[in-house]
């Protein structure tokens, strides 16, 4: 099986957006579909039709071009059975479990209330490959909007179980804010100050900062290390549960 060939572009003001292409069977997916012009540009670069759309959300700025994009391509839209009423063009819900083939490539939906309350992720375990969009980003997780803390986290502890050399694609290029907010709360990870470094100077280049690897994001995220001894030293919050650490970490970002 010959491995998906993936395009990551920008888009809107701060969105990515990623076609993935399986050069066997010629089927390409949009992750989200953010804006119109960006995708189309994106798949006229590669020479790609573009067949589907994964939506992980409902949000405007994750579904806005679904409407355009089914209509110029006669495309099939997957997404969160949870906010179906809510996604433009929705063809084919799925729910937390569910397993697909995209050509040959198994494609399994995690579903990571938080930020929205039915949002989900596209897991490729064979490829090694997770679309995280809004719930994890590069040393950050989405804003709480619809689910409390405690579902974040618990949405969190369900990806983090996944192999740590799985490639992160995520929804936004937040990363500097994010890795300075970390040092805030995390400062004395020596890992997480040559990262912080490293982005520094990858932002100041205009590079991406996608994907992200879940080996890393476990060290460095602080969203995903409630329960790390010296971040609740830090917080003096050595006595609470994971969920209330995350939940003032969050608050934390909000404010930051």
């Amino acid at each position: 099986m010959k491995p998906l060939e993936l395009e990551v572009f920008s888009c809107r003001s701060d969105n990515y957006g990623v076609l993935v292409h399986d050069p066997e069977s010629g089927l390409t997916a949009s992750i989200d579909a953010p804006e119109e012009q960006p995708i189309l540009d994106a798949a006229a670069r590669r020479g790609w039709k573009i067949t589907h759309i994964f939506t992980t959300h409902h949000h405007g700025d994750h579904v806005e071009a679904n409407l355009a994009l089914k209509e110029k391509f006669g495309l099939e839209i997957i997404g969160p059975v949870n906010e179906a009423v809510a996604i433009p063009g929705l063809d084919r819900t799925m729910a937390d479990g569910d397993e697909f083939l995209f050509g040959e490539h198994v494609v399994r939906v995690l579903e990571t209330p938080g930020h929205t309350a039915g949002h989900i992720c596209y897991h490729f375990p064979d490829d090694k490959i997770l679309f995280a969009a809004d719930t994890l980003f590069a040393l950050g997780c989405g804003r709480l909007f619809e689910r409390p803390a405690a579902d974040m986290w618990h949405s969190l502890q369900k990806l983090a179980v996944l192999p740590d050399e799985t490639a992160i694609y995520f929804g936004h290029e937040y990363t500097l804010s994010n890795a300075r907010f970390a040092l805030t709360i995390d400062p004395d990870n020596q890992r997480l100050k040559t990262r912080v470094a490293e982005i520094e100077a990858k932002r100041a280049a205009n590079e991406f900062t996608i994907p992200t690897m879940m080996g890393l994001e476990k060290e460095t995220n602080p969203f995903l290390r409630a329960a790390d001894p010296s971040i609740r030293r830090n917080l003096v919050m050595e006595s609470k549960t994971n969920e209330e650490v995350f939940a003032e970490i969050r608050k934390r970002k909000d404010n930051f």
